[in-house]
């Protein structure tokens, strides 16, 4: 007889109790998160290229896109555009993450039949989407600001040729920042950081790569008058005076979070004073390239 077997009979015949052991209940296999489904292999030798025909190809006419990186005040400079009577800027679209997904031998086949490859459907997609907010609107310009634009810019350039762009720069640091507190648990500093990087290095590569027009956020919201005015003049339009009050001319339903701004200052309808800028000194490594090309430090 094993020691245990010993040890457990002695025990029980002076108390009458047995020793045993305990078989814990299984624990349940959670199940595995779902993936997220790849995205559908493209047409063998797709890529983007310009309209064969802007007349019958596009609706949308000269669209203005405004790039620039989060937290840079570019729902702050669209409410404002918004409120130009000629000028239609809606909420962040995002319209470019919009695909096709030709799944299917006779619709590959008819797609190049057609005289397409399957970017230009995404295009003819993506235009009418944006000529469709446009129309609604009764006005005759659109301008699109989804901060992700910038990511795409050469995409963008190539879809509509005629294609007009705003870059909207802020201080580096400053924008880190903003996006930093919007959620400070989620987005620690140095995480604001690396996203600002990423947003400033395809946003200066867009400047030197595009003809457009430059506004800086400090001096929009320092003199929003001027700025107003200079953009409109690139524009060939008039400058109206109902830009500066843009409460008047936009729904709080504007302000939503993740499509655009939805803080208190975007919200008072009228233009709030910036932040003061960080001192050189405390701009991070990472961010002084770009600050210095950007004129701030």
């Amino acid at each position: 007889m094993k020691w245990k077997q010993v040890v457990n009979t002695t025990l029980e015949g002076v108390t009458g109790y047995t020793i045993q052991r305990q078989k814990l209940p299984v624990r349940p296999v959670s199940p595995p998160k779902p993936m997220t489904p790849p995205l559908p292999a493209r047409l063998e030798g797709d890529v983007a290229r310009p309209p064969a025909d802007l007349e019958a190809d596009r609706l949308l006419r000269a669209p203005v896109f405004i790039l620039s990186p989060p937290r840079s005040g570019s729902t702050l400079l669209r409410s404002m555009m918004n409120s130009h009577s000629q000028l239609h800027s809606p909420i962040e679209t995002h319209f470019r993450r919009i695909s096709t997904n030709l799944n299917t031998d006779p619709v590959r086949q008819a797609v190049v039949a057609l005289g397409h490859n399957q970017s230009d459907v995404e295009h003819l997609l993506w235009d009418r989407l944006l000529h469709r907010e446009l129309i609604r609107s009764g006005k005759p310009t659109l301008v699109e600001k989804t901060p992700s634009n910038v990511f795409a810019w050469k995409r963008l350039s190539i879809c509509w040729p005629d294609a007009r762009f705003v870059f909207l720069l802020r201080h580096p640091l400053s924008i880190a920042r903003s996006w930093h507190e919007a959620d400070p648990v989620k987005r620690p500093m140095h995480e604001a950081v690396r996203h600002t990087f990423q947003y400033m290095k395809y946003l200066e590569e867009a400047r030197h790569r595009l003809p457009g027009h430059e506004i800086t956020y400090e001096k929009l919201t320092t003199d929003p008058e001027n700025e107003l005015r200079a953009l409109c003049a690139t524009l060939r339009i008039p400058f109206e005076d109902g830009m500066l009050d843009y409460g008047r001319h936009n729904k709080p339903t504007d302000f939503t979070k993740g499509i655009g701004d939805w803080r208190d200052k975007i919200q008072s309808g009228r233009v709030q004073p910036g932040r003061e800028l960080p001192a050189p000194e405390e701009v991070p490594e990472m961010l002084r390239d770009v600050a210095r090309k950007w004129g701030y430090i």
